[in-house]
Formats: C-alpha cells, sequence, structure tokens
C-alpha cells in the first residue's frame, strides 16, 4: 500500500510556491472568522473566487448550525475582578451572576467530591473536564490555562443536537483564566480556613443561525463519480493564521498546481471547506455528512483532513492521525518527502472526522506538530490525540496569538508538498491504498484483549476466528492484486470490494452508535460496542448488574460477529 514517487509526483510537488501559500494564508486571515459571521464569508467567497481563477466548478451554500459564541465573562472574588474568557457552549448566565463557594482540585476524576461548588481547575476547558464536574454536582467552572488563555468549546454533542443528543449539552457555566490569576485565587485559598466566595458571569450567543459550505469538484476522467474529500474548516478562533488558514491556503494550493500541470486525475478530487468546526463542534462537517450520506458512501475512497499546517517550530511530521489501514500510504509519503520515519496515531475522536459512521477511510488530522513539551496546550492535545513526541500545534493555539508570524514559509511549503503527493496519487493510482489486513490486525488485537478481561463472562472466540479469518483473506487479495496490471473494469470491481470491507471494518473499529447517526465528541477504544466489559469484568458473578451487563454486551457482540461475517463474504467474493 505504499506510494512510489514518479515524474508527476515530483513535477506537482516542484511547482509549490511558499511565496503563494503565505499569499493565501494573508488574505484568508485579515479578519476574524466567527461561524455564520460576514467575516467569515468574506474568506468562504475569497476561496472561491481563488478557485472559480482556476476553472474549477465551485458551489457555495447555506444552512442551518447550532452555533454558540463567546460574548464577554466577568469574575470576581473577594471583591477583585479578574480577567476571563467563557467558551462556546457554555450555559450562558445572562447579565444575572453565578455565586457560589471556590473550591481548588489539583487534578479531575470521577470521584470528585464538589458538589453544589465552584470549581478552580488546573488545565484546558475540555468537554471530558466539564462533563465530570456536571456529574460531580458544580455550579459552575474555572480553568486554569497557561499564561494566555485558549479558546474551546465544551460541548460533547458531534454536530447539530437532536432530541435526543441536545440532553447532553454542557449545564454549567464555565470560563478559563491565565495561570497568573490561578496562582492569586490559589493563594486566597491556601490563606484562610475561611470559605471564599466567587461570583462569575458568561455571556454566551448559542442557537440556530446559517453557515456557508464550500464544495468544489476537479472531475477525474477514468471514474469520475469516485472522489478523494479533502477538507478543512475556514471558521477561527481570533485572526486564526495558523488554525485554520494555512490549511485552507494549503487547500487552495493543492488545487492550483493539479490544475495548472493538467495532469489527468482518474478519480475525482472535492474540495470542502466547512464552518461550525469551532462554534458548533463540527456542525458543518456533520450536516454535509447526513445530507450526502448515500453519495459518501457509494463513492468517497478517502478523507484527508488538513488543519493548522506549517507552524513555526513543527518539526514533528511521524505521528499524524491516521488509520492503520492507511497508514502505509500516507505514511511512506511522509517519509519520502521529509526523511521522517512515519508511526502514526490513532485518531482521536476530533477534527471534523464526521464520515467514519459512512465507513470511508480517513488520513490525517493535522501534519506537523511541535515536539511535546509542559505547555498547558500541548498536554491537553497529547491527552486528546495522543503522541511520542508530537505535542500539538504551538503554545498559540486557539488563542489571540495566533497570527501570520507564528507561521514559517518553509515548513509551510514542505507540508503543501506532503499533501500534494497524497492528494495526487490517491486521485490517479489504479488501486485504492487501503491495507485492510492492517485494519483486521487492529480489530484483532482488541477482539484478544477484550477476550482477555472478559475472562469465563463473554466468550468471544467466535469473533476473533472470524477476524482472523477476515485478516487472511486481506492478505490473500493483496497477494492477488499487486503488481499487476488490471482493466479499468477489473480496478472498479476491485476498489469496490475494497471500499465494502472499509464499510464494515471502520463502524467496527471506530463507531459505538447507529452509523447514521454521530457519537459524542469524546475519544473510544477499538471496537467501542465492546467497551463496557471492563465494566463487566468488575462486577460480582451472579449479581443483578452482572446478569444485565452481560445481557447488553452480548448484544453488542452479536453485532460484532455479523459484522465480520458480512467482512468474510466481501473478501470472498473479491477474491472470486
Amino acid at each position: 500500500m505504499k506510494a512510489v514517487l514518479n515524474h508527476d509526483h515530483e513535477q506537482l510537488i516542484e511547482s509549490v510556491s511558499g511565496d503563494q501559500l503565505m499569499s493565501y494564508t494573508e488574505q484568508i486571515s485579515k479578519e476574524v472568522r466567527m461561524s455564520g459571521s460576514e467575516e467569515e464569508l468574506h474568506a468562504f467567497q475569497y476561496a472561491k473566487d481563488v478557485l472559480d481563477g482556476f476553472g474549477i466548478d465551485t458551489k457555495l451554500s447555506f444552512h442551518y448550525g447550532y452555533i454558540s459564541l463567546p460574548v464577554a465573562a466577568s469574575l470576581q472574588v473577594d471583591g477583585t475582578d479578574y480577567p476571563c474568557i467563557t467558551h462556546s457552549m457554555s450555559v450562558s448566565t445572562g447579565e444575572s451572576e453565578l455565586n457560589g463557594e471556590l473550591v481548588y482540585v489539583r487534578e479531575l476524576h470521577q470521584e470528585v467530591q464538589v458538589s453544589g461548588k465552584i470549581v478552580l481547575a488546573e488545565g484546558i476547558a475540555t468537554p471530558g473536564a466539564v462533563e465530570i464536574l456536571e456529574n460531580a454536582g458544580a455550579l459552575g467552572a474555572i480553568f486554569i490555562n497557561g499564561p494566555i488563555t485558549h479558546e474551546m468549546i465544551v460541548s460533547r454533542v458531534w454536530g447539530n443536537p437532536t432530541p435526543e443528543s441536545k440532553k447532553q449539552l454542557p449545564t454549567l457555566p464555565v470560563i478559563s483564566i491565565t495561570d497568573t490569576v490561578g496562582s492569586q485565587l490559589k493563594n486566597k485559598l491556601y490563606q484562610t480556613t475561611e470559605k471564599i466566595l466567587v461570583w462569575f458571569k458568561t455571556i454566551v450567543d448559542t442557537g440556530w443561525r446559517k453557515i456557508p459550505t464550500l464544495i468544489a469538484d476537479i472531475k477525474g476522467e477514468v471514474e469520475p463519480d469516485k472522489f478523494v474529500l479533502f477538507s478543512g474548516h475556514i471558521d477561527s478562533w481570533h485572526y486564526g493564521a495558523m488554525d485554520n488558514g494555512s490549511a485552507n491556503a494549503t487547500m487552495l494550493e493543492v488545487a492550483r498546481v493539479i490544475t495548472e500541470q493538467k495532469n489527468p486525475l482518474r478519480r475525482s478530487l472535492r474540495l470542502a471547506f466547512w464552518s461550525g468546526h469551532s462554534h458548533g463542534r463540527y456542525a458543518g462537517s456533520t450536516y454535509y455528512c447526513d445530507t450526502n450520506w448515500e453519495d459518501l458512501r457509494e463513492n468517497c475512497t478517502l478523507h484527508v483532513y488538513i488543519d493548522s499546517v506549517g507552524g513555526k517550530g513543527a518539526s514533528i511530521l511521524g505521528e499524524s492521525n491516521c488509520m492503520v489501514e492507511t497508514k502505509d500510504f500516507g505514511g511512506s509519503l511522509v517519509e519520502k518527502l521529509t526523511g521522517e520515519t512515519f508511526i502514526g496515531k490513532r485518531f482521536g475522536r476530533g477534527g471534523d472526522q464526521s464520515f467514519w459512521g459512512v465507513g470511508v477511510p480517513a488520513l490525517f488530522m493535522g501534519l506537523s506538530e511541535q515536539p511535546i513539551s509542559d505547555d498547558v496546550a500541548s498536554q491537553t492535545l497529547v491527552k486528546l490525540f495522543g503522541g511520542i513526541k508530537s505535542g500539538g500545534f504551538g503554545w498559540w493555539w486557539h488563542t489571540t496569538e495566533d497570527t501570520l508570524d507564528k507561521l514559517d514559509k518553509d515548513n509551510l511549503k514542505r507540508d503543501c508538498q506532503v499533501y500534494t503527493a497524497v492528494i495526487y496519487d490517491a486521485c490517479t493510482r489504479t488501486i485504492l491504498p487501503i491495507n485492510q489486513a492492517a485494519a483486521a490486525i487492529e480489530l484483532k488485537d482488541a477482539l484478544v484483549a477484550y477476550a482477555k478481561l472478559a475472562g469465563n463472562r463473554m466468550d468471544l472466540s467466535i469473533a476473533i476466528e472470524r477476524v482472523e479469518k477476515v485478516e487472511e483473506l486481506a492478505e490473500e487479495i493483496y497477494s492477488t492484486i499487486q503488481n499487476k496490471s488490471w482493466s479499468n473494469q477489473e480496478a472498479f470491481r476491485i476498489n469496490q470490494g475494497i471500499l465494502e470491507l472499509s464499510h464494515s471494518l471502520i463502524p467496527l473499529n471506530y463507531v459505538s452508535g447507529d452509523m447514521h447517526d454521530h457519537d459524542l465528541a469524546m475519544n473510544q477504544p477499538p471496537i467501542p460496542l465492546l467497551k463496557n466489559i471492563a465494566i463487566l469484568a468488575d462486577l460480582e458473578e451472579g449479581s443483578d448488574a452482572f446478569h444485565e451487563w452481560q445481557t447488553a454486551l452480548k448484544r453488542q457482540l452479536n453485532k460484532v460477529e455479523y459484522t465480520l461475517l458480512q467482512a468474510i463474504r466481501t473478501a470472498e467474493a473479491l477474491l472470486k
């Protein structure tokens, strides 16, 4: 599944212009781009005009998104005012205020005792931290960031809420402060045995508003209905030169070099620019999935995402997010173009990854990252998305300081060259670069671990036997098809079979609910349908709870077993 650079790749890569990338970024990041705002629409229109100038078919459309825009926040402790910010999807107190006793919690955990208190907590405001405090009965939350406060969205609900998912929207007012203010408040608590009373208010403009989506298609010549989806968000926190102006610029530059070189594509390239990423928990990409589900299922061969590229000091490229089945493909191009060994890391639940239920293979979230550090932004992103050497996108991520001077032109050009090679290769290679054997191995490893945890409380032997069969068949498929020439008709049938396997294995690996719905924005282990085996393993055998969880998990296991049976049948049909 590894890619090989040829003359066409090299021509495209050499055509990437650092100056052009910086020019695009400067234009896009001239204004603050809040979702649904006029300023954001200016950036969308600019991107559309650039793409129209390349002769690409574009469509700018509008739809309703549930958007939350922080407006203002105030904090007062013992009569002293302190600077703070509030967050997207925080509860808005309006002009009234929240009053209560302040308590400090060094590390949040599920058993924390803070009922009826306003909690001062370390770290950046994340949905998981807010959920812990909600469950503990806190009145409100104050998060201590680093030297600068970081904008965040604190909702767990993915995309627009439904009558059911809206029950998961945050119920707490949430604010953030700098570490300097945090130290002052902690000192107040340390210096007295009396209660410290605090009040704060939050004004957050949350509701339904129209937001844009821009779609641009460069048509393939052999399989024009099939497409690679290349997407990123335009909305921003503050000027967002890195997040996500540099990514939008990269998308435009990839489109420019592909159209100007006039190299024919086998399948189409679809560029998608989203709104509602930062202020609607991926409302734009989720809506696109909901309204184009069948087209994505039938025709999308790969989703390549881009976010926050080209940052100063962004020297780590070997740990970008990927699926195991896309790791060899994307990683081989990273290695060839940068010389860095690519190890990749499993996707966390973020970054407009709205297409897992559809079963679309995915590659990349960001690409280049900073070396890991003690900075609060670095530590937060490591917790959310993993990493060994990589530590996120920089201390300026989601702050007022995300400006053009935080970009390195050479790094941006380097990142764009990687994306150019990936996109071009994915659109032109005959056989799709999806390693289903690797997917089966990851599933097998998860099932073996679950079986060990369950012991004699649940029999996973059928599922393990079936996933081993899928692995065996996938290996046989690739030994059969590699290094051979196929007619267009034969290649089409082979690729259909590969995609049908993805339609089974990706939801199994990444989705805990209905594949037509969207899971919450919370990280999950492989095969999340079976994650509650951990609960079963700790229960007293024979208890009511034991029997109830055993029943629920057996029903989930049935889904796993039957999905694997379908994958076996798909693989066998492909081999025939």
